[in-house]
């Protein structure tokens, strides 16, 4: 049974999928600290167009990232249905601003295609490849490429 451990453990990776526009993608569950309802966030100045502000959460000020803008795909209409997921990223404890969270995903690495070679550089950047899940496809968000400014600290 030891034998197939790997296997196991590579099977047992989860992913938790959710929506940004008209587009599926997950991030490691792992990453996930956790997953709360909008709250509108308070603007800072000079923040770059993808930072919609801060948020208190708990006592802690928590940088909210809206991922349709830094993907390009535009700014995200939230509403009472949007969601925020709570991620740590370089050290870092951020909210993600997405349309919903749709599902929790189980699939083993080999289950993972590469993003494809004709996708952009920025694609390539923000994902890491895609899964095909029940028809559908799902991208992995490169979540270390997210937030370029935490990556700048943390080094």
């Amino acid at each position: 049974m030891q034998e197939n451990e790997p296997a196991a453990k590579a099977a047992n990776s989860e992913f938790v999928a959710f929506r940004v526009g008209a587009q599926e993608f997950c991030i490691d569950i792992m990453c996930v600290r956790e997953i709360r309802g909008w709250t509108m966030a308070t603007p800072l100045p000079h923040a770059p167009d993808y930072v919609r502000g801060v948020i208190n959460l708990r006592g802690a000020v928590l940088p909210i990232v809206d991922l349709a803008m830094r993907f390009g795909l535009g700014l995200t209409e939230s509403t009472p249905r949007s969601v925020i997921i709570v991620v740590h990223i370089h050290q870092q404890i951020v909210g993600l601003l997405v349309d919903a969270v749709s599902d929790i995903l189980t699939s083993s690495a080999d289950s993972m295609q590469p993003t494809p070679d004709i996708a952009s550089e920025m694609a390539k950047t923000f994902v890491k490849g895609v899964y095909a899940v029940d028809g559908r496809m799902i991208s992995i968000v490169a979540l270390d490429n997210v937030l370029p400014i935490a990556a700048k600290a943390a080094a």
